[in-house]
């Protein structure tokens, strides 16, 4: 059982590495959050804060990177359905964008709090 269980955990590794690099090669915004991600990530292990506020800047970031990669699948599944404007397709692909969004929002919200409260 426990080699059956290695062999399911080093496949989902494998996957999803191959989703991270697959994102990281065609999306540019999967790209711009990395980067932001790594100057946040900079200040927040430079700057003197609680380990609690360190914690929930450093989470949040890697939030928003999981709603990118989120929203990419969400596109990527869409498009594959079908090439047509539709309106529930545009409806769907916006949805997942602002879910990048308000996920940013709350890092940048966090930032704010820490920084200022």
């Amino acid at each position: 059982m426990l080699k059956r269980e290695w062999g399911r955990f080093r496949n989902r590794c494998i996957w999803s590495w191959a989703g991270w690099l697959h994102c990281w090669r065609n999306e540019p915004s999967l790209q711009m959050w990395f980067w932001v991600n790594v100057v946040s990530a900079t200040a927040a292990l430079s700057l003197e804060l609680a380990a609690w506020e360190r914690a929930l800047v450093l989470v949040l970031g890697v939030l928003v990177l999981a709603a990118e990669l989120m929203n990419t699948g969400i596109e990527r599944a869409i498009d594959y359905i079908s090439t047509e404007n539709h309106p529930m397709a545009r409806q769907a692909k916006d949805a997942a964008s602002a879910a990048v969004a308000v996920t940013a929002i709350a890092g940048g919200v966090a930032w704010v709090v820490v920084l200022f409260g």
